[in-house]
């Protein structure tokens, strides 16, 4: 099983759980409003991404762990923006039953994002 990682907002999270599917590709993008993907990371993009687009949130986020086999969109490896580091991203809707865990995602102490180390850290 190969998991990703997207970064939530947890009020749009629990929106989604609601809803019974998540379309939000990144922060201030969604599906509905002309994204074409939602934005995943590996683990060891998870800090990354968090300290670049989500450098001035408080927090705490959501981190969900999905499992790409359960996913019913279309999954693509691509470095859209050239710059030599490729991302998983998901083309259409995130089904909820691919979501095998959701966390909050806190900043470390010295203020950061922190690196999430592997999947099986984040399972209860």
């Amino acid at each position: 099983m190969a998991t990703i990682f997207h970064i939530a907002i947890p009020e749009q999270w629990a929106a989604a759980v609601e809803a019974g599917c998540y379309r939000w590709s990144t922060r201030g993008k969604s599906l509905d409003a002309g994204a074409t993907f939602i934005h995943c990371s590996r683990h060891d993009q998870v800090a990354m991404v968090a300290n670049f687009v989500y450098d001035d949130v408080p927090g705490p986020l959501t981190l969900l762990v999905i499992d790409t086999e359960r996913l019913v969109s279309a999954l693509c490896d691509e470095d859209l923006d050239g710059i030599g580091i490729s991302f998983p991203h998901i083309y259409g809707p995130l089904n909820l039953d691919a979501v095998l865990d959701d966390r909050p995602y806190e900043r470390g102490a010295d203020g950061r994002w922190p690196t999430v180390l592997d999947d099986h850290s984040l399972r209860s």
